[in-house]
C-alpha cells in the first residue's frame, strides 16, 4: 500500500521560509513523478510543482523563483523549499505520486499559514 506523509507546515510571517517534506512508502518512489498541489479555503486544488525521476522540475508561475522542489531517492522523500512567502500562499499543501497515467496517490496534507 502506497503512503505519503507530509510534514513541515506551520505559521510563518510574510517574507519568511518553510520547507515541506513528503516521505513515500510502499513503492520505489525513485521511479515515479512526484509533486505538490495546494488548496486554499473555498478554492480548487492547484498545481504547484513536480519533479521527474531524473530530477527535472516544473513550477506554477505563481511560485516560480520562490519555491524549489528536490528529491532524495535514498530516503524516498521529496522536499518543497518555499521562500519569500506571501499571504496568498496560505493553503493546505498536498503531495502526490503519479503511479500511472490514470492513478495518483495523495498525502493527507499539511497546513501552511502566512500571516503577520
Amino acid at each position: 500500500q502506497v503512503q505519503l506523509v507530509e510534514s513541515g507546515g506551520g505559521l510563518v510571517q510574510p517574507g519568511g521560509s518553510l520547507r515541506l517534506s513528503c516521505t513515500v512508502s510502499g513503492v520505489a518512489s525513485s521511479m515515479y513523478l512526484l509533486g505538490w498541489y495546494r488548496q486554499a479555503p473555498g478554492k480548487q486544488r492547484d498545481f504547484i510543482a513536480q519533479i521527474t525521476p531524473t530530477g527535472s522540475t516544473r513550477y506554477a508561475n505563481s511560485v516560480k523563483g520562490r519555491f524549489t522542489m528536490s528529491r532524495d531517492n535514498q530516503k524516498g522523500t521529496v522536499y518543497l523549499q518555499m521562500n519569500s512567502l506571501k499571504p496568498e500562499d496560505t493553503a493546505i499543501y498536498y503531495c502526490f505520486i503519479q503511479l500511472s497515467a490514470l492513478q495518483a496517490d495523495w498525502g493527507q496534507g499539511t497546513q501552511v499559514t502566512v500571516s503577520s
